[in-house]
């Protein structure tokens, strides 16, 4: 076996691993900024969920989510190995795979590894339901609910998407042009879409909106926490959008993934700026908030596609999704849709804004853009839909008014983040 590719299957699957650990930080930083967005009184229950959902999806997909995304489980689960010739079988075996997969021998599309990489995507798309039903939400429907999503309802997305199956044996999106490089709407969009089918039945939370059309801000906790966490989450996208690159061991591939870094790190800055500029001139002042999810919004405009674009439109790229997460949020409020930590909006209209980016510098058309959109909204719309109703009628998914008003730490947790602060 020729020792450089050897070395260089080394090198692809130590890269996959350690960027699926970013990955695997980024739920550090959703229970972060979660936690600082919310009220002290629900701090403990939003962190228990995000413990909680990381831990059911690496079981469910391990289970039945893998197999149900790429066909069946692991590549190469059917090869039998023994004796001294194990590991140069298992080698040969990975490589023949890699190839006919048109990876180049050095890539690693196969067992283990890519089982993590895929793992902690799953998780991220879960975590961004959590904080937009934050506060009012009942924890045990929605960790029965994160069974389905990462179990079943994610899985059958990803195969129509990155797996290229056919969509219920309708269309093919590939076949339309459709392009998300590391999942602006497969993961993104999809998670803000389940994240609104709950809102939606969920209502918004007691004093978010008056009788007349009022709109009252009902502020977080602690604005440090939910800093640390956009920080967490950029620097984890890092591994999220390079580790997409699949591979490193050669020099093209070394090139792309410095590129996909550094228009990763420049979106989420002009995403940043756009947001703080936009509030300053809507709101007469910069609002820490809008800053955060300006930065998160660039992140999410350009993971459908950070190859190809140069860093100065990545920057522009950025800054779209900076400036529309800041109108999304006032919409959304207008409409009376309650997202406590603006989830719907960073994920879901600039998981948007990503996909219809990507035809500007990809191959992908805009036709085939939209149908993927709508094919992703659509499923993962309706069946979290119908799960969050199912909930509903069978255990419920809200607490009560005297629950919501005492907070979810004492009712659901029997425990207080904050206790010497809330006691007296």
């Amino acid at each position: 076996m020729d020792q450089t590719l050897e070395l260089q299957y080394a090198l692809d699957t130590f890269y996959f691993l350690v960027t699926g650990a970013l990955v695997m930080w980024m739920a550090a930083g959703f229970a972060m900024l979660e936690a600082g967005l919310v009220r002290s009184k629900n701090t403990a229950e939003i962190l228990t969920k995000n413990v909680a959902l990381f831990a059911i999806s690496c079981i469910m997909y391990m289970l039945c989510g893998y197999a149900i995304m790429y066909d069946g489980g692991f590549l190469l689960s059917g090869i039998e190995l023994d004796g001294a010739e194990s590991a140069e079988a298992l080698t040969a075996a990975v490589l023949a795979e890699s190839h006919e997969a048109g990876f180049d021998g050095g890539a690693v599309y196969a067992n283990a590894s890519d089982f993590f990489f895929q793992v902690v995507f799953v998780a991220t798309a879960m975590s961004i339901v959590s904080g937009a039903v934050a506060e009012r939400m009942k924890l045990w429907a929605f960790l029965v609910f994160a069974v389905v999503m990462t179990g079943i309802i994610y899985p059958l997305e990803g195969s129509w998407t990155w797996n290229g199956q056919e969509v219920f044996g309708l269309y093919n999106l590939g076949d339309l042009g459709f392009s998300d490089f590391a999942g602006s709407g497969i993961v993104h969009m999809a998670g803000a879409s389940a994240a609104l089918a709950g809102v939606l039945l969920l209502g918004a939370r007691k004093g978010k909106y008056g009788k007349n059309g009022e709109i009252y801000a009902l502020p977080g906790a602690n604005l440090p926490l939910a800093t640390l966490g956009t920080f967490i989450l950029w620097m984890g996208w890092f591994g999220f959008n390079g580790g997409s690159v699949l591979k490193l061991g050669d020099i093209a591939s070394a090139n792309a993934v410095a590129m996909v870094f550094l228009n990763t790190n420049t979106a989420a800055a002009g995403g940043a700026m756009a947001a703080l500029i936009t509030s300053r001139i809507l709101f007469g002042r910069a609002d820490l908030t809008m800053l955060l999810n300006g930065a998160l919004a660039g992140l999410v405009a350009i993971t459908a596609e950070p190859s190809t674009p140069t860093a100065f439109q990545a920057t522009l790229f950025g800054a779209f999704g900076g400036v529309l997460v800041v109108f999304s949020i006032i919409a959304l409020d207008k409409l009376k849709i309650d997202d406590p930590v603006g989830a719907i909006s960073v994920h879901g209209t600039c998981g948007l804004l990503g996909l219809l980016l990507v035809p500007l510098t990809g191959s992908a058309s805009f036709s085939g853009q939209l149908i993927g959109a709508a094919t992703i909204f659509g499923w993962v719309f309706g069946a979290s839909l119908l799960t969050w109703f199912l909930l509903k009628v069978v255990m419920g998914i809200r607490v009560t008014e005297e629950e919501e008003y005492q907070g979810v730490d004492v009712t659901e947790c029997g425990v207080e983040a904050y206790p010497e602060f809330v006691r007296s």
